[in-house]
């Protein structure tokens, strides 16, 4: 009977019990939102390769460093069996009990020879974190009056209508630019992981044309020093006033993309606790803590199909991790910005 079900139907019934089986073969992965998350096929703690573990989309997965994916069995094949499908098939088979077939493992030969690079790119994300958290905490914290606040100003934001400005935010009046090979003026913004903690720093760097402090003349003005996923840039602690940990379940957590976009609907909306998540694909993978129960996408006006298509994601994974969501689109212009401005 087990000879006639196919590798699809096997594939499905792995995706069933994805899990399960996401636990046993990336033991150094983590659940984040509907998804098991790990460094490589090698099973490495990381965030490189995502797995779906429920609905239509259970056992879809991708090693977005290799730009590899595929379906659960395709998974099991990449960790277990050095690719081989057939090997796949039948160790598939006997971890779902259908049969008990003698299969040649090849886990511990990729283990090995992933590990090394998994180590090297460890040691370099360490690198960049501690240059990160140096570089912010040597940076001005009173943006004030600094071209940082003049720069804002000239985006239609003006940090004097707020309480008080966001204390992520800080400007450097020489940070380093790869791109021109020197110092130039930056506004540099801390991403902090759930505990508060500087993973990385978002770095835009400024000039000033014309008397107008704007966005730098430079192919790439702005970048992120650093691995920022799961992270955010905490804006306004709204009316509550009260930190991440504390904040009371009936709050709503407005969460965009960009600095700008959010500062934009903090001025308008002084009472929300708004937060930054730097790219469209983190608004899915931002670590929330788990009093916060409600949350308020600010969704750019983008008909682009991945930009549709990261938005539903962002969506069915607050609604995977059991909150209520509603998403917000600017009345007018591309995002928020554009609608103040």
């Amino acid at each position: 009977m087990t000879d006639q079900i196919s590798a699809s139907e096997v594939a499905k019934m792995l995706a069933g019990s994805m899990e399960a089986l996401a636990r046993e073969l990336l033991p150094g992965g983590r659940r984040q939102g509907a998804e098991w998350v790990a460094g490589s096929v090698a099973g490495e703690a990381g965030t490189r390769l995502s797995v779906r573990l429920s609905g239509p989309k259970a056992g879809v997965w991708k090693d977005f460093a290799s730009d590899v994916g595929g379906d659960a069995l395709d998974l099991v094949a990449a960790c277990v069996c050095g690719g081989d499908k057939k090997q796949a098939f039948k160790w598939a088979r006997n971890w779902l009990g259908l049969t008990g077939e003698k299969i040649e493992e090849r886990r511990v030969e990729i283990r090995e020879r992933s590990e090394a690079d998994a180590k090297k790119a460890e040691e370099e994300s360490a690198r960049k974190l501690l240059r990160a958290r140096d570089h912010w905490l040597a940076a001005q914290p009173d943006i004030l009056g600094s071209p940082v606040d003049a720069y804002l100003r000239g985006r239609g934001i003006d940090l004097a209508h707020l309480d008080a400005p966001p204390h992520a935010i800080r400007f450097s009046p020489a940070h380093y630019c790869v791109e021109v090979g020197g110092p130039l003026p930056a506004m540099l913004a801390a991403i902090t992981n759930l505990q508060g903690r500087t993973i990385a720093v978002h770095q835009t760097w400024l000039g000033e044309h014309g008397g107008q402090w704007s966005k730098a003349k430079i192919e790439t003005p702005k970048k992120v020093l650093g691995r920022f996923v799961g992270g955010c840039i905490r804006l306004r602690r709204g009316q509550s006033g009260l930190s991440f940990a504390k904040m009371p379940p009936s709050e709503t957590v407005a969460i965009g993309e960009g600095i700008e976009t959010c500062l934009s609907v903090a001025l308008a909306c002084p009472e929300r606790r708004i937060l930054a998540a730097v790219s469209l694909s983190n608004l899915a993978t931002i670590s929330l803590p788990e009093n916060a129960r409600n949350v308020l996408i600010l969704a750019d006006r983008d008909e682009h199909p991945a930009a549709k298509q990261g938005l539903r994601k962002a969506i069915d994974a607050h609604l995977a991790a059991g909150r209520g969501v509603r998403v917000a689109y600017p009345p007018k212009g591309k995002d928020f910005n554009d609608a103040i401005r």
